[in-house]
């Protein structure tokens, strides 16, 4: 009796992001590093966000599509497919608030 594989879970909105980018920057034929020199960030951020680790804010999108030569639908405009759907996963919070000390005013 042959053993189905369970399907591969879908990627994630950031996974797919990442990958897309990789794309448009094996088709623009840059390095990871041309790429970063060119939107003004770290080649280990264009790694990040490239393995879907990252979450880019809007600007730094603008700056790789720029340095891609391309817009950010034409960027976005495969991702259509992937869900919007919240994940559950979020980082936790390590910052830890400040500890008030109250003092009475005369």
């Amino acid at each position: 009796m042959a053993t189905r594989r369970p399907a591969p879970p879908a990627p994630s909105l950031s996974q797919a992001l990442g990958k897309r980018v990789k794309q448009c920057r094996h088709a623009a034929d840059k390095s990871q590093e041309t790429l970063a020199f060119e939107a003004h960030v770290d080649r280990t951020y264009i790694s990040a966000i490239e393995r879907g680790v990252a979450n880019p804010s809007i600007e730094t999108l603008g700056n790789i599509c720029f340095a891609l030569g391309v817009t950010l639908a034409e960027l976005f405009g495969p991702l259509d497919e992937v869900s919007l759907a919240p994940t559950g996963d979020r980082r936790a919070n390590a910052a830890s608030p400040p500890e008030i000390k109250r003092q009475r005013l005369r």
